[in-house]
């Protein structure tokens, strides 16, 4: 746990030292400012106090994250870092229902953990779903007229809902109880004729009434599901919550046992009253959420108390770990599957008119609730309690539910348990709370006691009148607590004295120009300046006799300061051995700039401050000079390494890749310009014979001159020719080309052939025949004319 401790501080420093890289010397150090050992280990588990008594000389706080602690010189011993621990108060093994022992669902049932704030602690739970699990059913019916066919039909059914439940567990009871609503108009009429008797052949309208107690004999079920007669009342909603109450509240009368499945069966045809509908009745006292059943197992207060609230019924079933099961009508369904999400555990399903559907509704609607487990938490306020687990399989995520579960399945939840600070009041550091499955009284309680003290602040270890405190005040935890009067570290001052010209000389530094007090940096305090923060809240402290000093002023190298390598005192690197330079950039030795043969800079550079500044005029570059663009190297050594670790191909077996390859990573993509950018990077391509596709990957030197290389998972391929698509294509642009052109010539000869026949048709309007004759009449005769014969003038 220390070695985690530790891991943790060192990832966070370099967190804050990448921070001050960017410009910023303020410092996430959540330590810093604490005054107690109890409020430094409450603060963080990277927080760590030093009781050491030479500590103080550092000038850092004693409240520090361990890591810095430890850079510090605090001896391990002087180090206060409690850790969590627990343990498993009664931790009996899951198991089945027999007769020889109960069965058990939940490993452990008890653990008790000594938690430190903000330090979570993780532990697993095991849930199993046990087979013979006892199971108790109670069917609360609405028993007003409307439901009279159903009352039959459920009477008829009796054994046959004992006969599904027993396939599924041998340890089995099964009760019946009714309800219509409160005695009260405008909910029942109060004409005392229609109080004895509210329809032909009812009973007496009533509240609730337990029928028949949870009972093994289920044929005592039938038997009182027949007997048991309708009722009737006025408005549509029923009293419904006053009977779910009591169904829940009055364990002795219903007979629920402390370990078991509590199933709640509510079958009705109409809505429900709720808080305040009492108030047309003239009732007006709350509902008080306790049992009232008479000796004939009656509801005794229906008259006097209003209905409960849906927060009621709800609080009251989970208390009670009971599930609900709401078999309603179809018309009535949507306003019960709302009502089911208000409460924790409960499913709402369709009831036939005539209830013919009950058995099946029931061995559905367990079936449907013991598959599921959801964890959950009671009592456990300002406490943080986080879920995970891999269900049946797969990975581990974070929740609190498991479905899909059967008899005998087992799944296992990782519980996280934290607590945030530590109260005030020493009584209420000690907690317990349950985790529990919904709908199931079995639970795993714990206890946590809050580590809010450290062990050097109890009384067994105080040294009073301290000799390290000059007498004057109590040494605990390596520092003085002064008494009434007294103040500085070593309580050497007087408080009834006012400050001396003499002892604030001693805080002006001697060397400076000025006469500021600590450089303006800090407070004279009995002569010694105390030195402030550089930032507020900042771990980071000015330091010096005079505070004149800044150790985090120094030169940055690879947003480290001092490259680190070194360590910043007063304004200046003091570097490491091996290291030179103002940020401690430069290592003394060579052996950065050496090729694997031996050779500085390959013989193409020189070395300077660990680097090879490769020559100018030669064609070489890289950390050692090595590589050379033009030249076949890198590219060409590890074509057959990409090939088989991108696309699993090439000339390399499996063990060979494995073997040969292990510097070679796939990525999805490369970024060209990024590779232009990067000096070091260099991309090379080649094409796979295979397929004639192009495959990219880069190479680059890292530490030590090692090769690292990154290939493209996707290969650059050609198209390929469809053949079939083009000789379809030209095909079908022939056609095409033909039918336009065959369109366009019917097109042109249409046109024609109508200015043709409009041209006929005005040549025949306009043509004038000879009224005497038709010029294309030619008569039958023939007329001669003798010219002996002619009449002379």
């Amino acid at each position: 746990m220390e070695k985690l401790l530790i891991l943790l501080g060192i990832v966070h420093i370099i967190a804050v030292v990448s921070t001050q890289g960017t410009g910023s010397d303020q410092v996430s150090n959540p330590c810093v400012g604490v005054k107690s050992c109890g409020e430094c280990i409450a603060t963080s588990p990277l927080c760590g106090w030093c009781a050491d008594q030479e500590y103080a000389k550092t000038g850092r706080d004693r409240c520090d994250m361990l890591v810095n602690l430890k850079a510090e010189g605090c001896s391990k011993a002087n180090i206060s870092n409690p850790s969590n621990d627990i343990d498993y108060v009664d931790n009996k093994q899951v198991q089945d229902g027999s007769g020889t022992g109960d069965a058990i669902q939940i490993q452990p049932q008890t653990v008790k953990i000594k938690i430190r704030p903000n330090n979570p602690e993780t532990f697993t739970m095991t849930f199993r779903l046990a087979e013979n699990y006892p199971v108790d059913l109670y069917y609360l019916m609405d028993l007003s007229n409307s439901m009279a066919d159903d009352k039959e039909k459920l009477a008829a059914l009796g054994n046959k809902i004992a006969d599904s439940m027993s396939n599924i567990t041998k340890n089995f009871r099964l009760g019946f109880g009714s309800f219509v609503d409160k005695v009260v108009m405008p909910y029942v009429s109060t004409v005392p004729s229609k109080l004895q008797s509210p329809c032909p052949g009812c009973e007496p309208p009533y509240s609730f009434k337990n029928q028949l107690k949870l009972d093994t004999n289920t044929n005592l079920f039938e038997e009182y599901v027949r007997k048991a007669r309708v009722s009737g009342n006025l408005d549509a909603p029923e009293g419904g919550f006053d009977a779910i109450m009591q169904a829940v509240m009055c364990k002795n009368h219903i007979g629920w046992r402390d370990v078991s499945r509590k199933l709640l069966l509510f079958s009705t045809d109409a809505g429900f009253h709720f808080a305040g509908d009492g108030k047309l009745g003239g009732i007006v006292k709350p509902n008080d959420g306790l049992c009232h059943l008479g000796n004939d197992g009656k509801y005794t207060e229906a008259e006097n108390q209003d209905y409960p609230s849906v927060s009621q019924i709800s609080t009251k079933i989970r208390e009670n770990s009971v599930n609900m099961i709401f078999a309603v009508t179809e018309d009535q369904l949507p306003v019960y599957n709302r009502l089911s999400k208000y409460i924790e555990g409960s499913e709402a399903t369709k009831l036939a008119n005539d209830s013919s559907n009950i058995v099946l509704v029931i061995e559905q609607n367990y079936k449907r609730i013991t598959s599921k487990v959801q964890m959950n938490t009671q009592f456990a306020e300002n406490i943080t309690v986080k879920f995970k687990s891999r269900c049946k399989g797969g990975d581990l995520v974070e929740t609190n539910v498991c479905e899909e579960l059967a008899i005998g399945d087992s799944v296992t939840f990782e519980v996280s348990v934290s607590v945030a600070d530590c109260p005030a009041d020493p009584s209420k550091r000690t907690r317990t709370f349950s985790v529990y499955p919904v709908g199931l009284s079995e639970k795993l309680d714990i206890t946590l006691d809050l580590i809010c003290e450290c062990e050097c602040e109890t009384s067994a270890f105080e040294q009073k009148a301290s000799p390290n405190c000059n007498g004057q005040g109590t040494l605990e935890c390596g520092q003085c607590t002064c008494d009434k009067g007294r103040y500085g570290k070593q309580c050497e001052c007087d408080g009834s004295q006012s400050t001396s010209d003499k002892s604030l000389a001693e805080c002006i530094n001697p060397n400076s120009t000025s006469n500021v007090i600590c450089s303006g940096r800090g407070e004279c305090v009995c002569g010694v300046c105390e030195c402030f923060p550089r930032r507020a809240h900042s771990a980071q402290k000015y330091s010096g006799k005079y505070c004149h000093c800044d150790d985090y002023s120094c030169s940055y190298h690879n947003n480290q300061l001092c490259g680190g390598h070194g360590r910043c005192s007063c304004g200046d690197c003091l570097c490491e051995e091996g290291y030179e330079g103002d940020a401690c950039e430069c290592p003394m030795s060579n052996a950065t700039c050496m090729t694997s043969g031996g050779v500085l800079c390959n013989g193409n550079g020189v070395c300077e401050c660990g680097v090879c500044k490769c020559d100018a005029d030669s064609h070489f570059k890289g950390p050692t000079c090595e590589e050379c663009p033009t030249c076949p190297g890198k590219c060409q050594e590890n074509k057959d390494c990409a090939l088989c670790k991108g696309f699993q191909t090439g000339d390399y077996t499996t063990e060979q890749c494995l073997e040969k390859c292990a510097h070679v990573t796939p990525v999805d993509s490369i970024d060209e310009d990024e590779v232009n950018r990067n000096d070091q990077k260099n991309m090379c391509q080649f094409s796979d014979e295979e397929d004639d596709c192009r495959y990219f990957f880069t190479y680059e030197y890292v530490e030590n001159n090692k090769v690292v290389v990154e290939v493209q998972k996707t290969k650059v391929c050609p198209e390929s020719v469809n053949i079939l698509a083009i000789i379809l294509g030209t095909i079908g642009g022939i056609v095409l080309v033909g039918l336009i052109l065959l369109l366009i010539w019917k097109l042109w000869t249409t046109i024609h052939d109508r200015r043709e026949f409009a041209k006929f048709e005005k040549e025949t309007q306009n043509a004038k025949w000879d009224t005497e004759g038709n010029p294309l009449y030619n008569p039958a005769t023939t007329t001669f004319h003798n010219p002996a014969f002619d009449q002379p003038n």
